[in-house]
Order: structure tokens, then sequence, then C-alpha cells
């Protein structure tokens, strides 16, 4: 606790009243490749407690949609243009659930999500990435061609055919480490950007 308080970015969250600090690596992120815009419709999967759908709601504004995807509910957001729903992503009826409230195709997923940390690293490695195959899947259903997809990994001997998994899909991809990330978290971030036309939904 002591060194979450001296944290920059924990302290600064508290000041700027955001609901965690992760909002800072999503919005150093987005300074960089401005792969969120004004009046992007987003799916935000692993929002709790909704950090990262408070800086997307900043980024696409009042023309734009952010929906938050959470097994744990997320405190409701006074913006009428953001939406939250309590669903498990590995479930199809939350793939219908998302379809269902999005009035049209999305032009962004992010994806945020974490299992529970076991302390084994082997396994809590292949849990991320399964949960990170998952978000690809929801994002080649959902987002419309040319859209992009922003992703958490833990880094791990699975995370390779992950990242070509990736390629595969999207014209440019990169890995990122954002500024506000934890030097020693093992977590970094895939960025695909302009989903090719010619992919197919899995």
């Amino acid at each position: 606790m002591q060194e979450r308080k001296r944290d920059y970015y924990y302290r600064k969250a508290k000041e700027d009243k955001y609901r965690s600090r992760a909002a800072y690596k999503l919005f150093q992120v987005i300074e960089k490749y401005h792969f969120i815009k004004n009046g992007d419709v987003v799916v935000d999967l692993g929002a709790a407690p909704g950090g990262w759908t408070q800086a997307a709601r900043k980024i696409v504004g009042n023309k734009g949609f952010v929906l938050g995807v959470d097994l744990k509910p997320i405190q409701p957001f006074p913006e009428k243009n953001v939406q939250t729903i309590v669903g498990d992503i590995m479930e199809q009826e939350t793939m219908q659930q998302i379809l269902e409230i999005l009035s049209r195709k999305a032009d962004v997923v992010i994806s945020d999500l974490s299992p529970n940390i076991s302390g084994i690293w082997e396994l809590d490695h292949a849990r991320q990435i399964d949960l990170a195959q998952r978000a690809l899947k929801i994002a080649l259903e959902t987002l419309k061609p040319h859209g992009n997809f922003f992703v958490k990994v833990f880094q791990g001997d699975m995370l390779s055919d992950f990242i070509n998994k990736v390629k595969r899909s999207f014209e440019i991809v990169k890995i990122i480490k954002p500024k506000a990330s934890r030097a020693k978290s093992s977590e970094i971030f895939v960025l695909g950007m302009r989903l090719k036309e010619s992919v197919s939904q899995w």
C-alpha cells in the first residue's frame, strides 16, 4: 500500500478523478499512435473499475460510444454514451450482448483483462494468453474493417504465437510498454491497427 501511495500515477489518478492508474497507460499509447479518435465506438473488455472506460470516453467525446464489459459490476458513469454490462467474455451470450448493444461495428476493441494471479508463472501466463485470445476473437467479430485492437499480455513463451495471430489479422502491429506501466511488471501491450478486410471472423 505504501508503494502504491508513492506511485506517481496512482496519486495522479486520485487527483484527476480517474478510477485507476491504468487510464494513463491508455492515454500514453493513444497519444503516440492515435488509435482511438473523437466519435469512435469502443468496446472495453475487462473494464472494472473503469479507468480505461473513462479514458476512452474522454477521447471519443460526446459523439462516440464506449461499452465496458467485466465479470464484476462497474459503478455507473454519468455520461449517456457510456454503457456497461456484467458478463463473462468466455461465454457466447456475452458476445451476443455486445453485438446487440452496439449501434454499429466498433472502431476499437481494448482489453485490460487479467487472470486471478496464482503466483505460478507458467499458469498465470497461459491464463493471460487465453484471455488475450478471446479478446482477439471478440475484436474480429465486432470490429469494422480497418478497426484497431489493443490488448494486455504477459511476457512468456506463448506470447510470440499470439503476436503472430494478431499480425495475421492487422496491417500494423506494435509491442508497447507504456511509461505508466510499472517497470517490474511483466505486462506489455499489443496494438493491432487497421484490421485487414480479408480477415474472416473466427
